[in-house]
């Protein structure tokens, strides 16, 4: 008997071990000995380096005549010389179309007819257009977020004609929404989206898309909730499991932006902080003003199942590291990517933002529009 209950508790253990990441981890402590505020980073899950594409051919000279002067409908770069427009164009055909695709959706048949370039029948010309200007208002408009490294096609297709990670809307977790049986309210069932947690899962919406798009505003400068900020209960769940999401997308801790003592106090975080400020916003600027404009173009099997397009997060990008394609900057091969200089920014956008954001640090409240505590010196 005492043998079948040691058996039963070495079982248990090991299921409970199991729930666990098991690997060799390495911590690195970035800030005061004793304040538990270290890096904790899993060297037995590092995702591999991906493999950069070479390019179709070298990048031609600029110069000459433009891709508008040569060429019929074109609407976004026709500014661009043509050689370097053929060359875009000959790049998209290794970032996006498919390897396999059948010989009528090869190469520039993907997006158009052969019989007539010019056309927009197909719809993923339409796409493919507003996708440039998409790449050309992420690289100009929030450099506060992907700095120079900018961004390609190739940072989200990687070879694919849909990114591997996208998403839409949910699906209802009941058909009765006013019953409580059988109703889980979208959470409760460990799902990948928030790190394999019981938090709600479909936080993509609330914070990522549409017009009055949730802030995060959970932790109160007050011990009891006060008229001035009342955040519920299932909010903060949420919260916390866009943060699951940002932790998974990225392959860090918590500690890779907040400082363990006080995670709202923006003067003892770390600077990535403020760069994933920037980014929750781009994502939601992309998806409200690239994708969703879209709705009427996608055909019904690339949306999802209540209709929306397939949107981006920052899995799209970053695909559990840290910085896309492990830093390396891609936008050399496509300059045409980076945009129009000139190009208005948004107040909290635009080529000044990532400048902004050491005095930011002084002044937390331009980032957040409440008060922070104040810096205390030497501790920025």
């Amino acid at each position: 008997m005492s043998r079948l209950v040691t058996l039963s508790v070495g079982a248990v253990a090991a299921l409970a071990i199991a729930g666990c990441e098991p690997g060799a981890k390495v911590s690195t402590q970035t800030g005061f000995r004793g304040a538990g505020l270290n890096q904790i980073n899993d060297v037995s899950n590092i995702k591999a380096a991906v493999a950069i594409p070479a390019e179709a051919y070298p990048l031609p000279p600029d110069g000459g005549p433009t891709a508008g002067q040569t060429y019929q409908n074109v609407q976004v770069l026709r500014n661009v010389s043509t050689e370097r427009f053929n060359h875009l164009m000959a790049q998209m055909n290794l970032w996006v179309v498919p390897a396999n695709a059948p010989a009528e959706q090869a190469g520039c048949n993907y997006c158009h007819n052969p019989a007539n370039m010019a056309s927009d029948e197909k719809y993923t010309k339409v796409v493919a257009r507003r996708m440039l200007q998409m790449t050309q208002n992420i690289n100009s408009r929030w450099s506060s977020h992907v700095k120079q490294t900018g961004v390609t096609c190739y940072t989200c297709h990687r070879g694919n004609a849909v990114p591997a990670a996208v998403w839409a809307r949910a699906d209802n977790t009941s058909a009765d929404p006013d019953t409580i049986r059988g109703n889980k309210r979208g959470q409760n069932t460990p799902d990948p989206n928030v790190g394999y947690a019981s938090l709600p899962s479909d936080v993509f919406g609330p914070y990522f898309a549409g017009q009055a798009a949730d802030e995060i505003r959970v932790a109160s400068a007050r011990a009891l909730p006060s008229p001035d900020h009342a955040v519920s209960i299932k909010t903060a769940e949420a919260s916390y499991g866009l943060m699951m999401h940002l932790s998974s997308a990225l392959g860090v801790n918590c500690t890779y932006c907040h400082n363990s003592q006080s995670f709202r106090a923006w003067n003892l975080s770390t600077a990535q902080r403020a760069t994933a400020y920037y980014g929750i916003r781009m994502v939601r600027d992309t998806n409200q003003s690239y994708i969703e404009s879209l709705t009427s173009v996608f055909p019904a099997y690339r949306k999802g199942p209540h209709g929306d397009p397939y949107k981006v997060n920052c899995t799209t990008c970053h695909q559990g590291v840290s910085k896309p394609l492990g830093g390396v900057s891609m936008i050399a091969q496509a300059p045409a990517l980076r945009g129009p200089g000139g190009a208005p920014a948004p107040a909290e956008a635009g080529p000044n933002a990532g400048a902004a954001v050491p005095a930011a640090f002084n002044q937390p409240g331009t980032l957040t529009g409440r008060n922070e505590p104040a810096p205390i010196p030497g501790r920025q």
